[in-house]
C-alpha cells in the first residue's frame, strides 16, 4: 500500500492509502478505452481544373459523395496552372457548383478561398440533427 496524494492544492492537502500500481493500471485502461472510443474524421482531397467537362465532374461528385456518406470531410481543390490564374473566377464557379450539387449530404465548411495558386473548398458531412432538419 502507498500514501497518495490525491489533491496537493487543497487546504488541507488530501492523501489516500492505495495500491498505486493497480491505480495507475487502472487510469492506463480508461485512458485506452477513451482513445478507442474517439471518432477520427478524415480528410479526403478531390482535385479538380477550371476548364472541367460535365462528364468528369459528375465522377468527381460521384467520389466527393461516397467520401461523405463515409463521414469523412471532403477538401475540393483547383490548382490553377500558367495564365489560368488570370481566371479565377471560373475556378470559383466550379467550387461553388460542387458545393451546390453536394448540398444534400454535406455542409460548407469553408468557402472557396485561395492559397497561392490553388482554390479550395472544405466540405464536411451533415450530422444527424442537419439531416432530420430537411
Amino acid at each position: 500500500m502507498d500514501l497518495v496524494l490525491i489533491s496537493p492544492n487543497a487546504k488541507p492537502p488530501v492523501a489516500r492509502i492505495m495500491n498505486y500500481g493497480k491505480y495507475r493500471f487502472e487510469q492506463q485502461k480508461k485512458e485506452k478505452e477513451n482513445r478507442k472510443n474517439q471518432k477520427v474524421t478524415a480528410v479526403k482531397e478531390i482535385r479538380l481544373s477550371p476548364t472541367i467537362e460535365g462528364n468528369d465532374f459528375d465522377t468527381k461528385l460521384k467520389h466527393v459523395r461516397n467520401f461523405l456518406a463515409k463521414g469523412a470531410k471532403v477538401r475540393v481543390s483547383i490548382r490553377f496552372r500558367g495564365r489560368a490564374i488570370t481566371h479565377n473566377e471560373l475556378g470559383k464557379e466550379v467550387l461553388e457548383k460542387m458545393a451546390e450539387q453536394a448540398k444534400d449530404l454535406s455542409s460548407v465548411t469553408a468557402s472557396p478561398t485561395m492559397e497561392g495558386r490553388s482554390m479550395f473548398l472544405i466540405l464536411s458531412p451533415l450530422s444527424d440533427k442537419d439531416k432530420k432538419k430537411k
